[in-house]
């Protein structure tokens, strides 16, 4: 089935947000796009071809929505393209289906780091509740299409997750 954009796709439709481990130049992101396009294109469920859409942002988190309403993914489907990814994450040293890491700006830069080292970052008051924040647990495209995948960090699971209160600090 061929490609749809975004806004083809309803707001329930199901959303991957796959980082990078790192930023891709302009050539690897060409690259990226063609090999992706041709596995969604013949992307199904089975055997009933998934209606999508995909898109690249920051040259580090590759987006993927499919209309629910037409045919849901599987699990095989959803298999297939997390197996495509991290093949061709080997191919360019790094990995698309990493999600433990936490994705950050830090002016017009994104950084990567594991959660240990942002939880410190925030003890030394370089990130806070501010601090704009990739979120890559989004799951529905209305998410995506509001803005959602970066966010203050208060507004999204990071908040929750590293700057809550200690209960001595009640």
């Amino acid at each position: 089935m061929p490609l749809v954009t975004f806004e083809a796709l309803p707001d329930d439709g199901r959303l991957w947000v796959f980082p990078l481990g790192r930023a891709l130049d302009p050539s690897e992101v060409d690259r990226v796009l063609e090999r992706v396009d041709g596995f969604l294109e013949s992307w199904a469920a089975h055997g009933v071809p998934l209606r999508c859409a995909r898109s690249f942002v920051e040259g580090r988190f590759l987006v993927v929505g499919v209309d629910v309403h037409v045919e849901a993914p599987s699990g095989c489907s959803i298999d297939a393209l997390t197996n495509h990814l991290s093949a061709l994450g080997e191919e360019l040293g790094t990995t698309f289906v990493h999600h433990l890491p936490v994705w950050f700006r830090e002016g017009e830069a994104i950084r990567c780091v594991n959660r240990a080292e942002f939880r410190a970052l925030v003890a030394q008051g370089v990130v806070g509740t501010e601090t704009a924040v990739f979120d890559t647990t989004l799951t529905r495209v209305e998410a995506y299409r509001s803005g959602a995948l970066e966010r203050p960090a208060a507004s999204t699971w990071h908040g929750k997750a590293f700057f809550r209160e200690s209960p001595a600090g009640r």
